[in-house]
């Protein structure tokens, strides 16, 4: 049996007219390739949106089991709603919420991992459908409560469904015609990527590319699943996802990502001892915070270190009330939600020199202030004021010959 995963996201469910386009892309593919279809859908665009701040006049404990339950709903809508009108067109389908799958996450409530997914009902139920509806973004812990997959989830349910199936592809169609050099809303210059590295498009995920959740990215390189970035709204081919060696031209850099979704802590005044920093991230892991850029400076007498780091925006505070209950001595902590991580990535950076001069004469000369800088092999990531990161994106992307 021959499945294909199809993923439609908020914008491409964002109503009904548009969840009618969505299944009569899903029907021609079931009608012309004889294919068994598993459509997975995100709430409608906004909906999410709108359940956080319905959830936030009770409580802004993301933790709370309870707030899984509520912001599940926008899927299972839509989920529901595309059923119904594959059913209509004359495709016979059935919607499945997470824990009817059942897909088996760990017990992270808002970002729960997925453990395994059981293809057994998948199977059986092919028998009498040619389309399951699966709602993205969601599955079930072994405590047989609903879980979240945290923000852009739904890629990641649709890749994990990709593996458990043995499909032979994942197309995730957007809003847009497939991954551009930049976000084309705010570069205008921006241009369509044909190919794409599996290791590209994770780095520009992990640095605020909206166009794929990095967990799913994550997955696909790791099973090797065919992606297909397309859009809903038109049939041009968009970008693949591909391996390495399978990426002949390889650009010094391929894209300029921008994330805003970050917040910048600082640590002043820490004793400094061996161990400190392993203690101080430790209690950031145990709370479930994830950590990104890191610096640290002793003071010139070595008595004292600072400690400036990242963490998602929604786990600032969590991450400021864990460290001052602690048991780790510091002098002063501060915050700032203006920020901007600014990242070029590219696998031929790997044999090409002069590309991080590049990155900071330019935005030396639009008289931008770099606060913290961090580097892997492929990619660049500096942190900025959030009010230029519309200059920092345009001036890069023209630094980089991008709009070639």
């Amino acid at each position: 049996m021959s499945i294909t995963i199809m993923k439609f996201g908020g914008t491409s469910v964002g109503n009904l007219d548009r969840i009618k386009k969505a299944a009569k892309i899903v029907k021609s593919k079931i009608l012309k390739e004889k294919q068994k279809i598993i459509v997975v859908v995100s709430a409608m665009s906004g909906v999410t949106n709108n359940l956080v701040k319905s959830f936030n006049k009770i409580s802004y404990d993301i933790d709370n089991p309870e707030y899984d339950v509520i912001l599940s709903t926008g899927e299972q809508y839509s989920s529901g709603v595309m059923s119904t009108v594959l059913n209509s067109v004359g495709i016979r389908s059935r919607s499945l919420q997470g824990w009817q799958v059942p897909i088996l996450t760990d017990n992270n409530h808002s970002k729960a991992r997925i453990n395994s997914i059981n293809s057994e009902q998948i199977k059986k139920l092919f028998k009498s459908f040619d389309a399951l509806v699966v709602a993205g973004f969601q599955g079930i812990s072994r405590e047989n409560r609903i879980t979240t997959l945290g923000r852009g989830g739904s890629d990641t349910t649709a890749v994990a469904l990709a593996v458990a199936t043995k499909s032979n592809c994942c197309e995730i169609f957007t809003d847009v015609e497939g991954i551009f050099s930049s976000d084309p809303r705010i570069v205008k210059k921006a241009k369509k990527i044909k190919k794409i590295t599996y290791e590209e498009i994770l780095e520009m995920s992990s640095a605020g590319s909206k166009v794929l959740h990095p967990r799913s990215v994550e997955l696909a390189m790791k099973y090797g699943i065919k992606i297909h970035v397309r859009s809903s709204f038109t049939s041009k081919t968009g970008t693949m996802v591909v391996k390495e060696e399978k990426k002949l031209e390889k650009e010094v850099v391929t894209g300029i990502s921008a994330s805003d979704y970050e917040a910048n802590i600082s640590l002043k005044g820490i004793p400094d001892k061996p161990g400190i920093a392993g203690n101080i991230f430790s209690l950031l892991s145990r709370a479930n915070i994830n950590v990104d850029m890191i610096v640290q400076n002793i003071t010139d007498d070595g008595k004292y270190t600072s400690l400036t780091f990242t963490v998602p925006v929604e786990d600032c505070s969590k991450s400021v009330k864990v460290l001052k209950e602690s048991k780790i001595k510091f002098k002063q902590i501060k915050f700032d939600k203006n920020i901007c991580k600014v990242s070029i990535v590219g696998v031929g950076m790997k044999s090409n020199v002069g590309v991080a001069k590049t990155m900071f004469e330019t935005l030396a000369k639009k008289n931008i202030n770099i606060q913290v800088i961090s580097t892997s092999e492929i990619k660049i990531s500096v942190l900025i004021n959030s009010k230029e990161k519309k200059i920092a994106l345009n001036a890069l992307h023209n630094a980089y010959n991008l709009n070639k």
